[in-house]
């Protein structure tokens, strides 16, 4: 059994503070950028897409808005309407914490395919780099949460438990690890294991990557515990299960609209 006692500042110089969870989102984008290049090199090799390399560098602007705006309206939207329609103004208040996975994946996706389309380059294209990059910004962030100690597990009398302080003196799941490894470590292994090989088939790396997130939480979700202002929908799953049901459930029908494609 371990005490959690890390503290969420890094460096607090008075007028400026420096959180982990700050750090996991930008070496998350810059380590999501260098292999994303890399990916990018490998896939042209294979595939015949005009795509300057180059415009990587604008789509990731694209990525940095799009997981912003998503993340934040994803929360407010599927875990906290209520509050923010009583209380509209700290809806801006993103340094307070609030942001939503499934929420920037919307955003994700629709600032990737408003880029293909200004640049006319297959989304999905963009999209297989994406998923293969972000299993790393993943890992990052559920260690975030981890050190911030929030989005904690269930109650258990697991050896490996975690008491968290802030929460409460019980010992728990330490759930923020276990979706480190299965949404980082796992999902990172099987995609760039998929995106490496000879013949790349476009569109691969997305549908997978929704249906094995969307897997790797639900079981996640077992040992977490359910945010408390929502609790479990009908008395049987938490809004993050539902949602990942959902990717599921996408991630499918991708896998069937490609399969007839590439069958006539």
């Amino acid at each position: 059994m371990y005490t959690h006692n890390l503290d969420p500042v890094l460096i607090d110089f008075g007028f400026i503070v420096i959180r982990w969870f700050s750090l996991a989102y930008i070496f998350g984008i810059i380590l999501g950028w260098w292999l994303g290049k890399k990916i990018i090199k490998n896939i042209l090799k294979n595939i015949n897409i005009k795509f300057n390399i180059k415009e990587f560098d604008d789509l990731i602007t694209y990525l940095i808005i799009s997981i912003i705006v998503g993340g934040r309206l994803g929360y407010i939207i599927f875990y906290n309407l209520h509050y923010y329609i009583n209380n509209p103004l700290d809806v801006i208040k993103v340094w307070e914490g609030g942001m939503s996975f499934h929420g920037a994946l919307l955003g994700i996706i629709i600032g990737t395919y408003l880029f293909s389309k200004k640049k006319n380059v297959p989304a999905l294209f963009l999209l297989d780099v994406i998923a293969c990059v972000s299993p790393i910004g993943i890992f990052l962030g559920r260690i975030a949460n981890f050190i911030n100690g929030e989005l904690v597990g269930k109650v258990t009398e697991v050896s490996w438990s975690v008491i968290f302080p802030t929460i409460d003196s019980l010992p728990r799941h330490p759930s923020q690890l276990y979706e480190a490894v299965l949404e980082g470590v796992i999902l990172f292994l099987i995609l760039n294991s998929i995106i490496f090989k000879q013949r790349y088939i476009m569109g691969t790396c997305s549908y997978l990557f929704l249906i094995y997130y969307g897997i790797f939480r639900i079981i996640s979700e077992f040992f977490r515990q359910p945010d408390v202002q929502i609790g479990y929908l009908f008395n049987l799953i938490s809004m993050g299960t539902l949602l990942s049901f959902l990717m599921i459930i996408a991630g499918l029908i991708i896998f069937n609209i490609l399969r007839k494609k590439n069958e006539n």
